[in-house]
């Protein structure tokens, strides 16, 4: 099946996001089908790094939709993102979650574990199991410069529920509905209705 191209990219952020789930993310002989996003809009979302970081900025400013955007998280993890531009919203979405379908043993050596729900279920996780590190920021995984072996590709036929639920981890706008899973798959981060909340934080039930 042919990768997806950069038109993908080009729409609002939160269609962007939710259209992701069932789609197979593919990296250097490896592989897993996502099944847990977030998406963070680069306008009126303080929880997006545009939102206090001139580089973030000026990352999506300089480089077309489709682009990889690689952070290392709290000195520990590094995180893949897919930069969404030229729709309604701009913005950057979180790959949160796969579930592996290829190079499974080289994700095992990675990651130390055997069991296939414990290798990608989350975004430190799964950049892990796939070799994912700050030398990809910036990588084209759509396009002309998309390198073999990497890319995304949308699969014809998908059987997930997807739901929609708050994000995980932060402490602004932390009411948005903006990660979206497949609510029954046993390779999320975080199951749907069960994020930890700060402890000032209401909110209504999650669909």
């Amino acid at each position: 099946m042919p990768y997806l191209g950069t038109s993908f990219f080009q729409r609002d952020v939160l269609t962007v996001a939710r259209e992701l789930i069932g789609v197979e993310l593919v990296w250097k002989g490896s592989a897993g089908v996502i099944v847990e996003t977030e998406a963070y809009t680069v306008e009126g979302d303080p929880a997006c790094h545009t939102a206090t970081r001139p580089s973030a900025r000026e990352f999506v400013k300089t480089h077309p939709a489709g682009t990889a955007y690689v952070y290392f998280n709290y000195g520990m993890y590094w995180l893949f993102n897919l930069l969404v531009k030229g729709g309604s919203q701009d913005g950057l979405i979180l790959i949160r979650a796969l579930e592996p379908t290829r190079g499974i043993p080289q994700m095992q050596q990675r990651r130390h574990r055997e069991k296939l729900h414990e290798l990608c279920s989350g975004p430190g996780k799964l950049a892990l199991a796939l070799g994912i590190d700050g030398t990809h920021h910036g990588l084209p995984m759509t396009g002309k410069g998309r390198p073999a072996g990497c890319g995304l590709i949308q699969h014809s036929s998908s059987d997930h529920e997807i739901a929609t639920d708050i994000r995980v981890g932060i402490s602004q706008a932390i009411d948005y509905p903006w990660r979206f899973l497949s609510r029954h798959s046993p390779h999320l981060s975080v199951k749907h209705g069960k994020v930890k909340l700060p402890k000032s934080g209401h909110l209504a039930p999650s669909r």
